[in-house]
């Protein structure tokens, strides 16, 4: 019994690792070693968000994070995730914290290689009634027009990692509610192991797919002006990009500092997936980065240490993606208000970077930035 209840996942895992081993772009040892981690996440997110999934008695996932990374995921953000049924109603309800953004999306779908889904609603927590105790309430249902596979989606992001809060929040399917839970069956036990294994191999196709629509239409070394991100998040914007840096290379991101609550930048590996942005500085949020005196954003990503506050670590990766975000807008972005790249030899980084100077961190003063992204991340006490 035990045999024929977990082959499915098993032939998925030994599936997903082929697909690992031989991914649809040249990868360094490093990086293959990378995948395979990589693969790891995705096995656990994959078991987890099958056996936590229940239409009847939904609740919210955290299956992105550190340990389980997906779709060039957010280093500044905590995301949860929930199963709707057509049909139901539900409120969710929380306390809000003190993080920069809070949004919610429900989507009549899920990511997959065939394409992206849309969104059914969208908007952050400007469109609720928020008490002053912090405490909101939402509910929706049918009105909504629910159909199967719709997935709500929650972000909370921080921009400053050390000082802001997370908050409260949960969900409840209404007519649900006070009903108890079915006894544990072998079938249902058999039908979880099956949703994991399409789940698994499902994830890792979809975001080799992925970039390829968005991304890697780019030139080489360029960034896009400022637009609407694919997906549906209601209030950001975004600009995408990838690098191919020699080691004596460097490339110089100028971007001016937004009047949006939220900006960020971050760069990611060819498994189009976050970089070690807890222990290595990969990703600045306005908060983190230094601001020149002409309110410009100047940063710095090469793989070799310039000794720069705004310095991005490529962390062994000659080549890899970019994306910058604004969040909680109040206006629509131009290109005016996006990056502007420039590759420079490492260096001539003194004589093309107006604020090497004012930048300049010792060892010491670098050491102490990231054991405050240690600290930071292990606030939010994701694992």
């Amino acid at each position: 019994m035990a045999d024929d209840l977990t082959r499915p996942f098993r032939e998925a895992v030994a599936e997903a690792e082929e697909l690992i081993a031989h991914p649809p772009f040249e990868v360094s040892p490093q990086e293959l070693a990378e995948g395979y981690d990589y693969l790891a996440g995705s096995i656990r997110s994959a078991i987890q968000m099958a056996f936590d999934y229940d239409l009847e008695h939904p609740v919210l996932i955290n299956p992105t994070h550190q340990y389980a990374r997906q779709g060039l995921d957010n280093p500044d953000a905590i995301y949860f995730n929930a199963y709707l049924d057509a049909g139901a109603s539900y409120v969710v309800s929380g306390v809000r914290g003190t993080t920069t953004d809070l949004s919610f999306q429900i989507m009549d779908g899920t990511y997959s290689a065939e394409g992206a889904p849309t969104s059914v609603a969208a908007f952050d927590d400007r469109e609720l009634e928020i008490a002053a105790d912090g405490t909101y309430v939402w509910r929706f249902g049918p009105e909504l027009g629910l159909g199967k596979g719709a997935t709500l989606i929650v972000r909370e992001v921080f921009s400053d990692w050390n000082a802001e809060q997370r908050g409260q929040l949960r969900i409840q399917r209404l007519d649900t509610a006070g009903v108890p839970r079915g006894p544990v069956t072998a079938e249902r036990i058999a039908k979880r192991y099956g949703v994991a294994a399409k789940m698994l191999t499902g994830r890792l196709r979809t975001w080799f797919a992925f970039p390829e629509w968005f991304t890697y239409k780019e030139p080489v070394n360029t960034l896009t002006v400022p637009a609407s991100t694919p997906g549906g998040l209601a209030s950001q914007f975004s600009s995408i990009g990838h690098y191919d840096l020699a080691e004596d290379e460097a490339m110089i991101v100028t971007v001016p500092a937004s009047d949006a609550p939220y900006q960020a930048i971050q760069i990611g590996s060819r498994w189009y997936v976050s970089t070690d942005y807890e222990h290595h500085q990969t990703s600045l949020t306005r908060a983190q980065s230094h601001v020149d005196d002409d309110g410009m954003l100047r940063y710095v990503i090469s793989e070799r240490d310039p000794g720069l506050a705004n310095w991005l670590e490529t962390c062994g990766h000659q080549k890899g993606v970019m994306m910058l975000r604004w969040q909680r807008l109040s206006r629509e972005l131009a290109a005016a208000d996006g990056p502007q790249v420039e590759v420079v030899s490492f260096d001539e980084l003194p004589a093309r970077l107006p604020s090497y100077d004012a930048q300049r961190v010792t060892p010491q003063e670098y050491a102490a930035r990231i054991e405050a992204r240690q600290v930071g991340i292990a606030r939010r006490m994701i694992s």
